[in-house]
């Protein structure tokens, strides 16, 4: 039997207050989603151990930080030993994205073929140094090739098949 994936999605940081909140460092790209009240999320020990799972009955952002009330947790005593624990979610509760936006996991491992059919290789990276993203694409003969992701590139990509359909431009190779 496989193990589940999971997905980082906070890290607790401290305690706040003696009411038994904690602040919660963001590893996610949907933190009002992932910290909404009602929400429940596993939390994991640094080392080794039992996950416990934890409701939020509150949330709120203070300076990029999420500050969480967990249901049945009432005091700074009970939430201490939760430092440095990190916050996860099974894959299969993944937020769903608009068309034309990938995670970076769905990615990695793509194979990279021209609209010709020609195998240029896979991608092993992503970048995002400015104006648009850029997927590093390993060559066969261990070169690299940036990749930008605009249209005019990266005419198809296949999540499914695990393939892009790219068009190089002058000059990318």
């Amino acid at each position: 039997m496989s193990e589940e994936r999971l997905l980082n999605v906070g890290k607790i940081v401290n305690t706040h207050g003696i009411r038994g909140e904690v602040k919660v460092y963001p590893q996610t790209d949907f933190p009002e989603v992932r910290f909404k009240p009602g929400t429940t999320l596993k939390l994991y020990p640094p080392e080794s151990g039992a996950p416990v799972s934890v409701e939020i009955v509150t949330s709120r952002e203070q300076k990029k930080m999420y500050v969480l009330k967990l249901k049945g947790f009432e005091d700074i005593n009970q939430v201490e030993k939760y430092k440095g624990w990190e916050l996860k979610v099974p894959e299969t509760d993944r937020v769903p994205l608009d068309e034309g936006e990938y995670y970076v996991r769905d990615i990695i491992g793509c194979e990279v073929v021209t609209e010709d059919g020609e195998t240029l290789g896979t991608i092993t990276d992503t970048m995002s140094p400015g104006a648009n993203d850029i997927w590093v694409v390993k060559l066969p003969k261990g070169k690299e090739l940036l990749l930008p992701v605009i249209d005019d590139v990266v005419l198809n990509v296949d999540i499914a098949a695990r393939k892009v359909k790219v068009h190089l431009m002058e000059g990318l190779l």
